[in-house]
């Protein structure tokens, strides 16, 4: 029987303040449709349509949404559920707001984890 997995990214207070500012990032290799979540150390929101996934060993795959989620940038957090052992280009994040229960917020799809370098890294 399949498991649903659930996961919740929260970022840090000092989070917030290094997302008026993406990150340069060269691309290192072809964009892959899922990466495994046993690798997931981090996830950085930099803005709506903009996610860093730090894995094991430092590697890091941007996803960049294929359309803008309202307040994903805002909110700084999202969850995901998969019954895979690996989140995919075919999965939908959903926007967490911030309030004692953590309330959904709009729901987006995500776009192809692009392996990247950041700049200043």
């Amino acid at each position: 029987m399949r498991r649903l997995l659930v996961v919740i990214a929260l970022l840090s207070a000092t989070a917030a303040a290094a997302r008026d500012t993406i990150p340069v990032a060269t691309q290192e290799g072809k964009p892959v449709d899922c990466i495994p979540l046993t690798q997931i150390r981090e996830s950085r929101v930099r803005d709506d349509r903009t996610i860093d996934f730090v894995m094991s060993g430092r590697k890091v795959y941007r996803n960049t949404l294929p359309y803008a989620c309202p307040s994903l940038g805002s909110e700084q957090r999202f969850s995901y559920a998969t019954s895979l052992s690996q989140l995919c280009s075919s999965d939908i994040i959903t926007v967490l707001y911030q309030t004692p229960d953590l309330m959904r917020g709009p729901s987006c799809g995500l776009g192809q984890f692009q392996p990247v370098t950041l700049a200043g890294r």
